[in-house]
């Protein structure tokens, strides 16, 4: 009926659909919005348009997504040990620490239980990185990220 190549309307809904998708995941306000579109180069009308679908559907958008988001298992306890092997057979006197972990995790009403072992300095390197990643969720930038993404 439109008498249109079937890849140019495909691509065009796709474009569409992203425009709508990235602009709801970030609650672009109306005059953002405007600027995105403007470069288009679209005429104000269809702007118009454009700017209308976008302001009704916002919300409808935003709940889909949070709904096709992955459903995270979060922490509910863990549980450590600290092994110490101070001799063997072959070697009288050595020490061989390792730390076993197990870690529960609950999704949804489900529990689960990961463990691990590891050496104590593999275990400081880990707690020396999410040390540093909770230190750059307290910089401006990442909290402006995080603010933009509820």
């Amino acid at each position: 009926k439109l008498n249109i190549d079937v890849d140019t309307v495909q691509h065009g809904l796709e474009g569409l659909s992203y425009l709508l998708t990235e602009s709801s995941k970030l609650m672009i306000s109306e005059i953002d919005f405007q600027d995105s579109i403007h470069v288009l180069g679209f005429s104000d009308e269809l702007n118009k348009l454009l700017l209308q679908l976008y302001l009704d559907n916002r919300k409808e958008i935003r709940s889909i997504l949070s709904e096709l988001a992955p459903k995270l298992p979060s922490y509910h306890s863990l549980e450590w040990r600290l092994d110490v092997q101070l001799a063997s057979r072959s070697l009288r006197q050595q020490i061989k620490p390792a730390v076993t972990i197990k870690l529960h995790l609950k999704q949804n009403e489900d529990q689960t239980a990961q463990v691990f072992q590891t050496d104590p300095s593999t275990l400081l390197h880990l707690i020396q990185q999410l040390e540093q990643a909770l230190g750059e969720m307290k910089t401006n930038h990442c909290r402006r990220i995080v603010r933009n993404m509820k």
